[in-house]
């Protein structure tokens, strides 16, 4: 049996390190996890990891910088793609932050800033834990209980024109869509790597997903 290779997606920001040790971490012995910037081994891994902090216009400079945008929207539409927190948001066609920045555009819709005027209890950005309710079955909702708890980091969150796609939701002052998911693509707002045996259990999960 030939290796599979899992590339995750190294653009100069973020927490690269917690999430490629969280991947090896429950990957299997035929499994390898590769950070990486190259466009050739974007396009020559089996599935790709797409993590990110930060912002989403410094994102999109460094994808353009590397010459990864066109591997990375080629390999969502061909292979098991999980995004993660910035690697969600920069999928959509819009973001409202910088005053607004074009996006992959691999998934129709706009990324918006929390309005919680009404919520003076409550903080942006939007940081700690919080409940995941699982709108769809999915293999990687697979031994997550519902509404099980993970970690959010972000002031930003994304409304998909066909909400069909959702596939998780969070509430924080209003609700919003923590999870998108549409054919072998999956994307997460919180973050797996910090989110105990929970987002672990996600990472597994992906790792064992064939994209179908």
């Amino acid at each position: 049996m030939s290796q599979k290779l899992v590339a995750v997606v190294d653009y100069g920001m973020g927490n690269l390190r917690s999430v490629s040790k969280a991947a090896e971490h429950v990957a299997d012995t035929n499994t390898k996890i590769l950070v990486t910037n190259q466009p050739d081994e974007i396009e020559s891994a089996d599935a790709i990891i797409f993590p990110g902090q930060g912002a989403a216009k410094a994102c999109m400079q460094a994808l353009r910088d590397t010459g990864m945008i066109h591997p990375i929207q080629k390999a969502a539409q061909e292979k098991p793609f999980l995004g993660i927190c910035m690697g969600l948001q920069v999928l959509m066609s819009h973001s409202n932050e910088n005053n607004g920045i074009d996006c992959l555009d691999i998934i129709k819709g706009n990324v918006k800033h929390f309005d919680i005027e009404d919520h003076s209890e409550l903080k942006v950005p939007h940081m700690g834990w919080n409940q995941i309710t699982q709108t769809i079955d999915h293999p990687l909702w697979q031994n997550i209980p519902q509404d099980s708890r993970f970690y959010y980091v972000h002031s930003y969150f994304v409304q998909p024109e066909n909400t069909q796609y959702i596939a998780g939701q969070t509430t924080h002052g209003e609700t919003f869509a923590a999870a998108l998911s549409h054919k072998n693509l999956f994307a997460i707002q919180a973050h797996p790597e910090k989110s105990a045996d929970h987002g672990l259990q996600l990472l597994k999960n992906f790792l064992q997903w064939n994209g179908q």
